[in-house]
């Protein structure tokens, strides 16, 4: 009973290798359950056996993937008072994740209308809340203000933007923070 555990465990971990692999190769979009099934050596049964929805696929693959990394870590940005250096400290762990999984997360952001709700919204939910960790140390006078900051923070904290400045534009992450950090503590057009 225990081998047999071990070896449905097994088989689990190679459909996930495999649908991690494709998902940083060709993008989520393009993966097909007979190329994971191809890939991990079993039949697309097997497959849907272990993941009877592209849901529970998707967050095996999700929470794979990112146990392999350090994650950014908001929690602790929180903690930091002084807005502009809890702004630096945020971007510079976004960005260091960003580096990180650059390949995967270029194609999970191209292929965002493939992901599954459920996976696309708590990643959605998890950026506002780094932007709200970002933002919210700032003491913005008035409505307008506090609109502009967080956009501008957002903007900052955004894959697309860390891709554009640093593999784009050529900047370092050091560089891309401290443009970042300056355009949203000083708020243009004040």
């Amino acid at each position: 009973m225990t081998r047999r555990a071990e070896q449905i465990g097994e088989t689990r971990q190679r459909i996930v290798d495999a649908a991690v692999h494709l998902h940083g190769t060709v993008g989520p979009a393009a993966t097909s359950i007979a190329a994971i099934a191809e890939r991990a050596g079993v039949t697309r049964l097997t497959v849907y056996r272990h993941f009877p929805d592209d849901t529970a696929l998707f967050a095996a693959c999700s929470q794979d993937w990112l146990a392999r990394r350090p994650l950014p870590r908001p929690d602790q940005w929180a903690l930091i008072p002084a807005p502009t250096e809890r702004l630096r400290t945020g971007l510079t762990d976004l960005y260091r994740f960003y580096r990180s999984g650059a390949r995967m997360l270029a194609l999970v952001h191209r292929d965002l209308d493939a992901i599954p709700a459920p996976i696309r919204e708590a990643r959605q939910a998890g950026e506002r809340q780094q932007v709200e960790v970002l933002a919210s140390a700032f003491a913005d006078r008035g409505r307008r203000e506090r609109r502009l900051r967080r956009a501008l923070a957002a903007h900052a904290a955004a894959f697309p933007t860390w891709r554009s400045l640093c593999e784009g534009q050529g900047l370092t992450d050091v560089e891309a923070v401290a443009a970042m950090t300056a355009l949203v503590s000083e708020l243009p057009g004040r």
